[in-house]
């Protein structure tokens, strides 16, 4: 299923365990190339449905961009991030996570693709996270050039943690 293809969000949130641990590994492009079990099972797709397609086949379309830029600025540069991202099931409904994002290193310390678990998030920091994330998305939405959208988001989420005096993945830890 392609982004164009991509069922419409049902609003209903699809559970995982607590205990379970969604795993994904990338190439340079952000085309997946491992799925484990649980991220099959929670994403809805089939393993052949996600073996090489690039990992936006989950996004949901509520997500902010922004948060995307920062984990690929972070991820690219070869730091880890912490993130909490809305995934689209490809039936439409969604699940939150605490994604923990990594670099993977050859040998030479040449940075050769990503890696991502994510857990379960607590509802404590979703309760926060969410309204964030929906004025982010508005932001990127009061704009038609997607570009002017994504600057706009970029500069409120600077504002807000130049305000609290932190970064993004300080932020997080303080939910």
């Amino acid at each position: 299923m392609s982004a164009a293809t991509r069922a419409t969000p049902t609003g209903i949130e699809r559970p995982f365990a607590l205990e379970e641990i969604i795993v994904s590994k990338t190439d340079l492009k952000g085309h997946i190339t491992y799925a484990n079990d649980i991220f099959v099972r929670v994403s809805g797709y089939d393993e052949h449905e996600l073996i090489g397609k690039p990992h936006a086949v989950i996004r949901h379309p509520e997500m902010p961009r922004v948060i995307f830029k920062l984990l690929w600025d972070t991820v690219e540069s070869g730091r880890e991030l912490f993130a909490y991202v809305n995934n689209l099931a490809r039936n439409g409904d969604h699940y939150w996570v605490l994604a923990h994002i990594t670099p993977s290193f050859d040998a030479t310390g040449r940075i050769v693709g990503y890696h991502s678990n994510r857990r379960v998030p607590d509802a404590s920091a979703l309760a926060k996270v969410a309204p964030l994330y929906d004025k982010l998305h508005a932001a990127e939405r009061r704009h038609t050039d997607r570009k002017d959208g994504l600057a706009a988001s970029t500069a409120m989420l600077d504002g807000i943690l130049a305000t609290a005096g932190m970064s993004y993945a300080e932020w997080v830890w303080t939910l």
